[in-house]
């Protein structure tokens, strides 16, 4: 399983989360300690946002630890809103067109987690997407793809309610296609204005997620970055995340009706 760290609040270096902390994202990269796995080397990749709309990118298929230009850019850059993840692949190759954060537009994204039997729901899942998020598509994850589909759902009117209804649509598909489903799902993502997070599992197993804040600002992380334990509260599965500048807002997530609608939609499509 992969991990992540994003921020939003006053500009901030990355290296705050990417390599200055004890436990940071670099550090997690070869030592996770609330993964299954417990290196991270399938590549690495950083998004921020500065004073265009579009998001900076830096990706690479190195393990984190190992490239020698992640802790400059990361000591340099200074930032009020940036995502940074670290792989460790279940699916697809490691190439740099598979690293988070994926980006589309002002949006940007990054995941956590991963859909049982893919393979076998792909070519329906891509099915869905229009001309021009398939055109968009660079690489073969699942995660990228259901960055697009809730970008066909409706990601930049709704964010929120587009993710219930991309999740709803895949549990659909693939109790029509594989007898049963199985999504794993905790993952960020932003416009450049706010930052968005869900934990969700269909079987309430979802991969974990933390918030603490940090100077003048929120982060999110999957795994705590020091051992002061007071201050990072779990996220609880089965939730959605809102950091605006009205702070933090968390909320129950649940598949909606329009996600449910979809559910049915793939059902018996």
């Amino acid at each position: 399983m992969c991990r992540w760290a994003a921020y939003r609040g006053d500009p901030l270096y990355l290296e705050e989360l990417v390599s200055s902390p004890a436990h940071s994202l670099i550090e997690q990269s070869h030592c996770a300690t609330r993964a299954k796995t417990a290196t991270n080397g399938d590549g690495f990749g950083i998004a921020w946002y500065g004073d265009r709309p579009e998001p900076g990118r830096y990706r690479d298929t190195l393990p984190a630890w190992s490239d020698c230009n992640l802790k400059s850019l990361a000591r340099q850059i200074r930032s009020p809103l940036f995502l940074a993840h670290v792989r460790a692949a279940t699916g697809g190759g490691t190439r740099r067109d598979n690293c988070h954060p994926f980006a589309f537009g002002n949006w940007s994204f990054m995941h956590n987690g991963q859909i049982a039997g893919f393979e076998r729901l792909r070519r329906a899942m891509e099915a869905m997407l229009d001309d021009e998020l398939f055109n968009a598509r660079g690489g073969t994850t699942d995660s990228e793809l259901m960055f697009l589909l809730a970008l066909q759902f409706g990601l930049r009117q709704t964010p929120i309610s587009a993710m219930a209804e991309m999740i709803g649509f895949v549990e659909g598909l693939a109790e029509k296609i594989l007898g049963s489903a199985l999504v794993r799902y905790t993952a960020a993502f932003s416009d450049g204005k706010s930052l968005y997070a869900i934990r969700y599992a269909t079987d309430r197993k979802a991969p974990t997620l933390y918030a603490s804040p940090l100077g003048k600002g929120f982060c999110l992380v999957s795994e705590p970055l020091n051992d002061d334990v007071d201050a990072w509260a779990e996220i609880p599965d089965g939730s959605a995340v809102t950091l605006s500048e009205n702070g933090l807002d968390i909320a129950p997530f649940c598949l909606s009706e329009r996600a449910a609608d979809r559910q049915r939609i793939a059902a018996t499509a």
